[in-house]
């Protein structure tokens, strides 16, 4: 079976998440015949807003949840209508062993960040106040020299390190686990670990895990904007995929959702099958699937695969909509700010790597590392008139330390409700009521709070592991210079006609159309603008 005239583009783009509508809109502006496949009825992959809870007028963003590494270079050039919000508060973390004091980061008032420290760490507050400032201003540099080059073809790891200018600081983040920066750096077990966390979100490591891995997060988590900075999409994740959506179908990209692909040829062949099978062909193919997805698509075409690793990921997230925020055990910080930025509960850095070690014997790590955040103080909008008038808010939890291999094989019920159990019982050993009392019921009587596993998003948005990266981290450099388009900007496989263009590209991860703004830029080039 061949494709049809009406059937053949420039480029077929297998996957419809936010990657795809960033090359597609790309593409599409560049004058070229571009077509994107998605077998659910939507757009947006993980970068959705839904209501998980039947008449209940709250749009939470039900899986991604912060904007960090989205470049201003890909908002202009494809006009998106976005608002992304800073908040204030970069986070509050209460002591494990006393959880009546707790250190909350103002970004706008250093003297109260500084006794929040005090306050939490007695007498050497004011050190470890002043050693935590020195460590972000020293990752600043960083993040101004690596940022900037995400949208451009990978620099060598020998460019960037000179741009960084800070010889310690590279050899310490890319050469040694990340555990003995933190150690060097900060005096607190409870500070390191508020760092530390930022090497671990959807990552399975410890702090001296000798793959790196969590030092390749963290470097992602760090250089966002330049700053580091996470942000709130206004209106939800879904108004990200939303603007992309009206971009890429603006610009003329065909958009077809409903349909499933089931095999890709390395000639540029898209079989699909609905009601009957069709092919799309394609002078070029991109792929925002994840690598392990590809290679079963390129293998049900009989073609050699990328040879991925199987992935794994390592989270819950938890979404809940609350009558009001909780109260704290710690009367000297507001609800309102503790959960306005990212909320660490059981995030020493002692209590991550003895996490990451219970779960590596098979066991759900008790306390569960947890982080939460409320998009809806910071967003409003995505509540309902009368739940904004209430007082209702929304939060969002999300585990750490917790392999895919916990609940892989479990009963998906079963293990969610293990893992909730598991996350609620750790942040209430923060509060000063039950969390319980404070969730809201939806009209048939169900409390509105659900946890979403790694199972949850394999079955659901056909992340094989439910990882939310589609595979390993990669740094975002080359050992050496690239000879073809789509090793420059880090998008090959082992097919000529076949890019990466999602989160499995080399800079790919999170809400960032990074990967497909690559994957176009390549595109653009092997096609000839």
């Amino acid at each position: 079976m061949t494709a049809s005239d009406s059937r053949r583009y420039d480029v077929v783009i297998v996957g419809g998440g936010h990657n795809a509508l960033v090359s597609a809109a790309y593409l599409a502006r560049a004058g070229r015949r571009v077509v994107v496949i998605e077998r659910s009825d939507a757009v947006g992959g993980a970068a959705v807003s839904e209501r998980p809870w039947a008449g209940v007028d709250a749009r939470l963003s039900r899986y991604s949840y912060l904007v960090s590494l989205l470049p201003q270079r890909i908002i202009d050039d494809l006009g998106l209508r976005l608002e992304l919000r800073r908040r204030r508060y970069s986070s509050y973390t209460p002591d494990p062993a006393d959880p009546t004091r707790g250190i909350l980061v103002d970004t706008q008032d250093a003297e109260a960040t500084a006794a929040s420290f005090a306050r939490a760490l007695g007498a050497d507050g004011a050190d470890e106040a002043s050693r935590f400032a020195a460590f972000g201003e020293r990752l600043a540099p960083l993040a101004r020299a690596v940022f900037p080059t995400m949208t451009e073809p990978l620099p060598t790891a020998d460019d960037l390190r000179e741009r960084v200018d800070d010889d310690e600081l590279w050899e310490a983040l890319t050469t040694r686990p990340l555990g003995d920066l933190l150690r060097s750096s900060l005096a607190s077990d409870l500070v390191r670990g508020i760092a530390l966390t930022d090497g671990l979100i959807g990552t399975f490591a410890s702090s001296d895990d000798p793959s790196l891995a969590q030092n390749r997060c963290f470097l992602y988590h760090v250089i966002g904007g330049g700053t580091g900075d996470w942000d709130v999409p206004v209106g939800g994740m879904g108004a990200v995929t939303a603007e992309l959506e009206r971009a890429a179908r603006a610009a003329g990209a065909e958009i077809v959702t409903g349909v499933e692909v089931i095999s890709i040829s390395p000639d540029g062949d898209v079989h699909t099958m609905t009601d009957r099978s069709e092919v799309f062909h394609g002078d070029l193919v991109l792929s925002g699937v994840g690598r392990a997805v590809l290679d079963r698509l390129l293998a049900a075409g009989g073609a050699a695969t990328t040879g991925a690793d199987e992935p794994e990921g390592a989270q819950v997230k938890v979404n809940m909509l609350l009558s009001r925020l909780p109260r704290l055990r710690d009367e000297t910080v507001t609800p309102e700010a503790a959960f306005a930025g990212t909320f660490h509960v059981n995030e020493t850095m002692t209590q991550l790597d003895a996490a990451h070690a219970a779960a590596s014997g098979g066991l759900v790590p008790e306390p569960l590392p947890v982080e939460i955040y409320c998009h809806s103080l910071t967003d409003p909008s995505i509540l309902g008139e009368e739940l904004r008038a209430s007082g209702a808010q929304t939060l969002t939890m999300f585990g750490l330390q917790v392999p895919h291999r916990l609940v892989g094989d479990a009963d998906p019920v079963a293990a969610g409700a293990r893992l909730l159990a598991a996350a609620q019982a750790s942040l209430e050993s923060v509060l000063a009521e039950p969390l319980r009392d404070c969730i809201l019921r939806a009209f048939d009587g169900r409390l509105c709070i659900e946890a979403r596993t790694t199972r949850d998003l394999e079955d659901s948005l056909n992340m094989v592991g439910g990882d939310i990266f589609h595979g390993a981290l990669s740094w975002p450099w080359l050992s050496a210079p690239a000879d073809s388009p789509a090793a420059r900007w880090g998008v090959s496989t082992p097919h000529a006609r076949i890019l990466l263009c999602g989160s499995s590209a080399q800079r790919g991860g999170a809400v960032s159309g990074i990967g497909g703004q690559n994957a176009a830029m390549a595109a653009l080039e092997i096609l000839g603008r």
